[in-house]
């Protein structure tokens, strides 16, 4: 469990460090946006790859209210194997500018807090495209743990007209329901 810590640490000053806005990619963020819908747990169907999620499968994110009105975020995954060592951080994300609420800034260290924009969200927030100011980070999300073939190849899609690689995209080993 330290060294996930240590590697979530390592994610997130990586994140920080990142603000440069790289303008080859689009980062428009879905304007209609209702953190309550949104909450739940969410299955990762695909990310970039990164030093902090190498060898991780099995990952799923929860939001939830916290008490002090802040989103608490639990992400969970298997260490290699779908049967292997599970581990879990938990963090808390905020919306600064409620005029756009698809910009969420998320922490799991401290004060230290990244970007989480919300890029592209079905209408019955059934899955959604996150990524942040970083051409770096990008992710496709599912309520299920499965897409079907046909909807991952339309975020692919739409990934691409956006000005991202996909092919840097690796997809995400998950427990069938």
């Amino acid at each position: 469990m330290g060294k996930n810590i240590s590697l979530l640490i390592v994610f997130v000053l990586s994140l920080c460090s990142c603000k440069a806005q790289d303008t080859t990619t689009d980062k428009t963020v879905v304007k209609d946006f209702d953190i309550d819908r949104y909450l739940g747990s969410w299955y990762e169907i695909a990310r970039f790859d990164h030093r902090f999620e190498r060898d991780l499968v099995g990952v799923k994110a929860t939001y939830s209210y916290r008490e002090d009105g802040m989103i608490k975020v639990v992400n969970s995954a298997y260490k290699e194997t779908l049967d292997g060592e599970k581990s879990e951080a938990i963090g808390k994300a905020k919306i600064p500018n409620p005029m756009e609420a698809s910009k969420l800034r998320v922490s799991f260290f401290w004060i230290f807090y990244s970007d989480y924009l919300v890029f592209e969200l079905d209408e019955d927030y059934q899955w959604a495209v996150v990524g942040s100011q970083s051409d770096n980070y990008l992710w496709i999300l599912s309520r299920q743990p499965i897409m079907e073939e046909s909807l991952y190849s339309d975020l692919l899609a739409r990934i691409k007209n956006r000005g991202y690689d996909t092919s840097k995209l690796i997809r995400v080993k998950q427990k069938a329901n």
